[in-house]
């Protein structure tokens, strides 16, 4: 039997995990960093972080651009993810279908 497998590499991962796991790998001082938004700078959290990522598309987007060129090994550590750039990485862009509903 063949499975079929997403081409998204958002596919299946909650913005709270995604979130988690950049947060492990770089720390709150470095996300504040590489995404110049006050909820990454000044008293951080995840929870007030997920609120304001879910209310603010910008900066979901940055967040999801880094996690995605983090996880598929076009990682710099210098460049700072670029908003107006689509999340196209490695011949996979990614697109919301209103069909599937919003990711969480």
């Amino acid at each position: 039997m063949t499975s079929i497998r997403s081409n998204d590499p958002l596919h299946g991962v909650t913005l709270e995990r995604l979130l988690t796991e950049l947060v492990a790998h770089f720390g709150w001082e470095e996300l504040g960093e590489q995404i110049e938004i006050r909820c990454f700078r000044f008293d951080p959290s995840i929870k007030s972080s997920l609120v304001f990522l879910r209310k603010t598309p910008w900066a979901r987007t940055q967040v999801e651009q880094l996690y995605v060129r983090w996880k598929t090994g076009d990682w710099s550590g210098t460049s700072k993810p670029d908003p107006s750039e689509d999340l196209t990485t490695k011949n996979t862009k990614i697109t919301k279908d209103p069909s599937l509903g919003a990711r969480t």
